[in-house]
């Protein structure tokens, strides 16, 4: 049984003093929300994870010279449309500028803000629209803003990705309320503090800015860093949590009884989120779990489950319901796992599809019904030892090319 309860229609601004928007500034042509702000009404304690392409996006490289000398934050500022990468230094000035047109209308420091872009990458963004987007989107701001918010940082997205729970610690009600976006160019490896990945975490427990940055590391490496879109990672990937502490709870530290609650509801929110990015994943049919078991080295479990969910023949088979295993065996062979071929086992769902590396006999008709599911679990077993690793993936469809040959926000 769960330790936090899932609110309904919850999300950033369910947490007490934050608030948010999402408003049209006029940087795609398609005319949707483009600029988002979350705003906690007091100083939060704060941490990020970001990309760890050598190509980081402007804003990443500000977030992160910024947490090396603060980590109380009050404001994200995100625009969709256009990325802020690969633009030199008119790229830095501009996310520098984008903190402090931000700051200057919340009447808060420069430095206590965040800034986020996502879009196209060598773009230079439009000052002025971003300017009087930043002016709207304070005028904009309200405690049932978390929708609008999650719909502006949308680019290829087919649906807003949000989430809220609330628990119990001390005699209090925390909440932890989240929102993400992300359909392609998904594979984020990210790190703390040093068509992307963004995502948001607000919440009102009061915890201790290092037990915040730990939590959010371990929860990062069991939710974002477990998920593959198409196998690229972007150069703006980011996840933010503000922990404001209005919620009147007992400080947090490593040693408080109740932490392994909250950690639990943390876990939830940022894996909900990350499956959610698999299940809108650009063109996608099917959401499929790898499951990689009984591995001598825990390395080579998670070499194995990446190389898989990455590969495109495995993935474009699994569009096509075709059951070749052989594909899976292949991508696990050349994944750089130490192995013995030997032992290993492979199940589609339940049903068995090699034993000791041979064909297992089911018949195809059997397996192609399970990959007719828009969900299904492949489990390979390399009976050498006891450490496992998981991630979700999905298929590649004609419609991927279509969007990926045709993307322009």
């Amino acid at each position: 049984m769960s330790n936090f309860t899932i609110i309904k229609n919850g999300g950033v601004t369910t947490p007490s003093g934050f608030s948010a928007s999402g408003i049209t500034a006029g940087l795609k042509k398609s005319g949707n929300k483009d600029m988002a702000l979350i705003f906690s009404e007091v100083p939060a304690n704060a941490a990020g994870a970001f990309t760890t392409s050598l190509f980081p996006a402007a804003p990443v490289v500000l977030a992160k010279d910024t947490l090396k000398t603060n980590n109380k934050f009050q404001a994200v500022i995100i625009n969709s449309g256009i990325a802020n990468a690969c633009t030199g230094k008119q790229g830095l000035k501009d996310a520098e500028k984008m903190a402090e047109l931000t700051a200057s209308e919340l009447k808060i420091e420069p430095e206590e803000v965040f800034v986020s872009s996502t879009g196209r990458i060598g773009t230079h963004l439009p000052m002025d629209i971003i300017t009087n987007g930043i002016e709207l989107a304070v005028k904009h701001l309200s405690t049932d803003g978390g929708s609008d918010a999650a719909a502006a940082i949308m680019t290829t997205d087919t649906t807003p990705k949000e989430v809220c729970v609330s628990l119990n610690l001390n005699g209090n009600t925390v909440h932890i309320g989240g929102i993400a976006k992300g359909a392609g160019m998904i594979a984020p490896s990210m790190k703390v503090p040093h068509a992307t990945m963004l995502s948001y975490i607000t919440t009102d427990a009061d915890i201790e800015s290092t037990l915040l940055s730990s939590l959010l590391q371990n929860a990062v490496s069991g939710s974002f860093n477990r998920v593959t879109v198409d196998g690229d990672m972007s150069t703006n990937d980011t996840v933010i949590i503000m922990a404001n502490g209005k919620a009147g709870n007992t400080t947090l530290t490593a040693e408080s009884p109740e932490i392994s609650k909250f950690t639990e509801a943390l876990d939830y929110v940022m894996q909900y989120l990350a499956k959610a990015i698999v299940y809108d994943a650009e063109g996608a049919t099917k959401f499929v779990t790898v499951q990689v078991k009984n591995a001598k080295f825990a390395k080579d479990a998670e070499l194995c489950a990446d190389a898989i969910s990455n590969s495109l023949l495995c993935k474009t088979a699994w569009f096509g319901g075709d059951p070749n295993w052989g594909r899976v065996l292949a991508a696990a062979g050349y994944s750089g796992a130490s192995f013995n071929p030997a032992k290993v086992d492979l199940f589609y769902n339940d049903k068995p599809v090699v034993i000791h590396g041979e064909d297992a006999g089911t018949e195809e008709a059997e397996l192609e019904e399970v990959l007719k599911n828009k969900e299904f679990t492949l489990t390979l077993d390399l009976n050498d030892g006891d450490c496992s690793y998981r991630m979700w993936t999905n298929d590649i469809t004609y419609e991927y090319v279509k969007i990926n040959a045709e993307y322009h926000t």
